[in-house]
């Protein structure tokens, strides 16, 4: 998701799509996502999906994110990640190419990327329905430590500086 594109694309918005720009929006957030995404193949949106249940107080289990990770991995490596693939091989350029005579294609791959990610985002908040998952939490802050340590123990370590990163921006109002 990239600031530009994700702001452009808010006037078509859900709750969860809303919630994913404002956080994305914050301070060293977008890093930490890119961190997360880049050295721990972290899927972002799932990320943003178990804060948004955070916000309802909704704790999921290690089970929860397994079943929500398998409902979008289809789309994800056969849509998102293709897309993201392109959009940075043709940041660098693809010889004999010029950057400079690719760059509108780029930025059409990013548009579409974009949307490629709106869309899995709208099918996660229509499939997991925020009020009929996981676990009614003792506060929203409880929730997202817990929703991102289930993903953690679902996907594998990830960088605590980066996790720390998003529970703060979590935290503020």
């Amino acid at each position: 998701m990239t600031t530009t594109n994700a702001a452009a694309a808010g006037d078509q918005a859900s709750a969860f799509w809303q919630f994913s720009l404002a956080l994305y929006a914050r301070p060293r957030v977008a890093d930490a996502y890119l961190l997360l995404q880049d050295s721990a193949g972290v899927d972002v949106n799932v990320m943003f999906y178990l804060l948004f249940l955070a916000t309802h107080a909704r704790q999921v289990s290690r089970n929860d994110v397994a079943r929500i990770d398998a409902l979008v991995a289809a789309w994800r490596e056969r849509a998102v990640l293709p897309l993201r693939m392109l959009r940075r091989r043709l940041k660098t350029g693809i010889a004999p190419f010029p950057v400079g005579d690719t760059e509108p294609l780029r930025s059409a791959v990013k548009r579409i990327e974009l949307d490629a990610e709106h869309i899995q985002q709208d099918m996660l908040e229509r499939l997991v329905p925020a009020a009929d998952t996981g676990t009614p939490a003792a506060s929203r802050a409880a929730a997202a430590s817990a929703n991102l340590a289930a993903y953690e123990a679902v996907r594998g370590s990830l960088p605590a500086a980066a996790v720390a990163t998003l529970l703060a921006a979590c935290g503020e109002p």
